[in-house]
């Protein structure tokens, strides 16, 4: 294939798979809605399963649901009728998902579904198979075809599956009122989960509180800078905040003055420095220092002096 064949195939492909996700939404009915009140609902957990390339989809449509508020557990529909059945518990939910619904496995693992008395839920492209005629709640994922050529491989159908989980996923996730707060008890590891839960103190408490008086002279200043590693030092005058001064502010100072002898901090502090409370995520840290185009932030609690972060601390621990 020439260059432009190939990319000519990639977008035919892209725009299949999009065309059946968005023919989707003239499919979404009442048995839609009585599945997401059922599962809000339920006692027990959301059991799903498939066999092929559907049970990839249901492994991460299980995912999806476990980090949104919604217990969930993959059952492989082949091990399912050679002993796994004993994972579906009494008050469970059932999600099968299928092309066809017609595929050996599932003829013989429904029966025995339905023998427990467990809700279940078929997705499903062939609203006439079995699966679907045995289902309690049918939710539709016909395609018109697949993006393969042959139109054989699963392609448009798995996407139509994924996106039909992913809608169940978000419906059940807003009805919860389920939080970024309560998004991060479910993902505390990597950047995404530090996002979610690291504040402020817990890296500005670990550096130390770098200050001197308004009339500190310009030997004081650079000592504490540089004694605190932070490229800053809060100005304080008793307990208020009156002032930072930065790296820059002392090259700013020796192009401005000739006599440095006489200059005192409150001469070259920035006036109105940018604070945060210590309590704030530090993510919102990194977004404050990116509107003013600074390094450090003041960090406060009452609008006491708590100490200074660096962007340097964000680097550290993964937030950019």
């Amino acid at each position: 294939m020439h260059n432009i064949d190939i990319k000519k195939t990639a977008i035919e492909t892209l725009e299949l798979e999009a065309s059946a996700i968005h023919n989707l939404t003239g499919l979404i009915g009442p048995d839609f809605v009585k599945v997401v009140d059922t599962v809000l609902n339920l006692q027990g957990r959301v059991i799903v399963t498939g066999i092929g390339k559907s049970a990839i989809i249901a492994q991460k449509i299980v995912a999806t649901f476990n980090s949104t508020g919604t217990p969930a557990i993959f059952m492989h529909a082949a091990d399912a009728i050679h002993g796994d059945l004993g994972i579906i518990q009494t008050h469970d939910l059932i999600i099968a998902i299928s092309k066809s619904g017609n595929t050996p496995e599932i003829k013989v693992l429904v029966p025995f579904l339905k023998q427990t008395g467990n809700t279940l839920v078929a997705i499903v492209g062939n609203l006439s198979s079995f699966l679907a005629q045995q289902a309690d709640y049918v939710l539709d994922t016909t395609v018109a075809r697949e993006a393969c050529p042959n139109n054989l491989a699963p392609t448009t159908s798995t996407t139509a599956q994924l996106a039909m989980g992913d809608a169940l996923a978000v419906c059940l996730q807003t009805c919860r009122q389920f939080s970024d707060r309560d998004f991060a008890k479910y993902h505390p590891g990597g950047a995404l989960g530090k996002q979610l839960y690291l504040k402020v103190s817990d890296l500005s408490d670990a550096n130390g509180k770098p200050v001197v008086g308004p009339q500190a002279n310009i030997r004081e200043v650079i000592i504490t800078i540089t004694k605190y590693r932070l490229g800053a030092t809060a100005v304080l005058d008793g307990q208020n905040i009156i002032g930072i001064i930065t790296d820059g502010d002392i090259r700013r100072m020796l192009e401005k003055y000739d006599d440095l002898s006489k200059v005192m901090a409150e001469n070259i502090m920035a006036r109105i420095p940018k604070t945060i409370d210590r309590a704030e995520l530090a993510v919102e840290a990194l977004h404050k220092m990116r509107q003013n185009n600074i390094s450090q932030l003041i960090v406060t609690e009452d609008d006491r002096y708590q100490g200074i972060i660096h962007i340097q601390d964000l680097l550290k621990e993964g937030i950019i």
